[in-house]
């Protein structure tokens, strides 16, 4: 639970209770809650970060990149086709790029409910094209890793269900 959630209901019934006269002063835990909702306020934010405005798809797209292909390792027999696995990943994060700008051009917009779920179908045609084309390449480089390179792929593209624990 953050401290925010806590301090504002023990603030809001320290307020309530005295204000109805059944407290006369505060009790050192509801000064504390407090004195700890007062600074976050007045804390200085952190300077602004250009680099980190938006959310960018591609940003690190050559290190994950790297990342896969030494978590795979692929041997040079395997390169040429792992060239057309990472210019699939290029290009669909260069496509990702591309529509989160559109996007951001026209949030500003008024949208209709109409138009906001036209624009979700068009992403979602986008997403499942991009799938597409990364299993078009993928396939093909799969079926020439051995035992041990499968193993690998098989887990670093195994669903992470974001922490989410089956019972």
């Amino acid at each position: 639970m953050s401290t925010m959630k806590f301090t504002l209901p023990v603030v809001a019934l320290v307020a309530a209770l005295g204000a109805s006269g059944a407290v006369r002063a505060p009790s050192a835990a509801a000064q504390d809650a407090a004195a700890q909702a007062q600074p976050q306020a007045a804390q200085p934010q952190a300077p602004a970060r250009p680099d980190r405005q938006h959310f960018e798809p591609g940003r690190h797209i050559d290190g994950r990149i790297a990342y896969l292909r030494a978590e795979l390792k692929i041997t040079s027999e395997q390169a040429g086709q792992w060239d057309k696995v990472a210019q699939a990943i290029r290009e669909n994060a260069r496509q990702m790029h591309t529509a989160f700008e559109q996007g951001r051009a026209n949030r500003d917009q008024a949208q209709s409910a109409v138009a906001r779920l036209e624009m979700r179908q068009r992403f979602e045609a986008q997403r499942a094209q991009q799938s597409e084309r990364f299993l078009a390449a993928f396939r093909p480089l799969y079926a020439s890793l051995s035992a041990d390179q499968k193993k690998a792929a098989d887990d670093l593209f195994a669903p992470h269900w974001h922490h989410h624990h089956r019972a």
